[in-house]
């Protein structure tokens, strides 16, 4: 099998030779840098085999791109994307990776209280949600729909029937105080040794879920009755 002829680009001028000089600097794009550097090489004499072994290709390629450049001229060293491999999760796929990861684990027999990425992952390969799926397409489609992983807070309530009545009776007494009188505040505080820790979920960007904080006195509390004087502004306090 005889050597198969020599390729080289057309003659070039002057401007062409700088203007390939300067891409040759300048292009971050690196196909267009790559391309311009074959032609400019093939301008020099560089034979196909020689320019394709310096810059680690091979010699189809460089033929192809000093033919392109033959044919359409700079025009040929942009490169030409196309819309890649069409998406295989579908959109109700995509609409259930968020609804899951919003959910807490321990509701679909899961042995944990939040998901991580690889978590959820096999867990909608194993419930049949999708067929396969990456890390990384799981973390693209919870950031696209506004889910992101965020700190969660507590809240605690009363669970008085009366409290909001109570309330009230007391905030009108701070406003509107009796005329030659005091008002005294008293409260509990404790226990000392509460400290709610606050967990992470997914949930939509913006607006994290509050969680009940909620505990166990086993072995006893210490509670400490203060007084505020508002009119002197003093406290007064007893620890038990």
């Amino acid at each position: 099998m005889g050597r198969r002829p020599e390729v080289f680009v057309r003659a070039l001028s002057m401007a062409e030779g700088r203007r390939l000089q300067k891409i040759t600097r300048t292009a971050k794009n690196p196909v267009k840098l790559r391309r311009a550097i074959v032609v400019l090489m093939s301008g020099q004499g560089q034979p196909a085999p020689d320019n394709a072994y310096l810059l680690k290709a091979t010699e189809d390629y460089v033929r192809d791109v000093i033919h392109a450049f033959n044919e359409r001229g700079f025009d040929a060293l942009d490169p030409k994307w196309r819309g890649g491999t069409p998406s295989k999760i579908s959109e109700q796929s995509r609409d259930w990776i968020c609804v899951i990861a919003r959910c807490d684990p321990r509701f679909l027999g899961r042995p944990f209280s939040c998901w991580s990425l690889s978590k959820l992952r096999v867990y909608l390969i194993d419930s049949g949600r999708v067929a396969a799926i990456s890390i990384e397409t799981v973390r693209r489609n919870l950031h696209e729909r506004g889910v992101t992983w965020q700190a969660s807070k507590t809240c605690k309530a009363s669970s008085d029937p009366h409290f909001a009545s109570k309330m009230r009776r007391i905030l009108d007494l701070y406003d509107y105080p009796p005329a030659g009188g005091r008002v005294v505040c008293v409260d509990e505080f404790g226990p000392l040794n509460l400290q709610p820790r606050p967990g992470r979920a997914w949930k939509p960007r913006g607006r994290p879920a509050r969680l009940r904080a909620t505990y166990h006195r086993d072995h006893g509390v210490r509670h400490m009755i203060a007084s505020l004087d508002l009119t002197t502004e003093k406290i007064h306090f007893r620890i038990r």
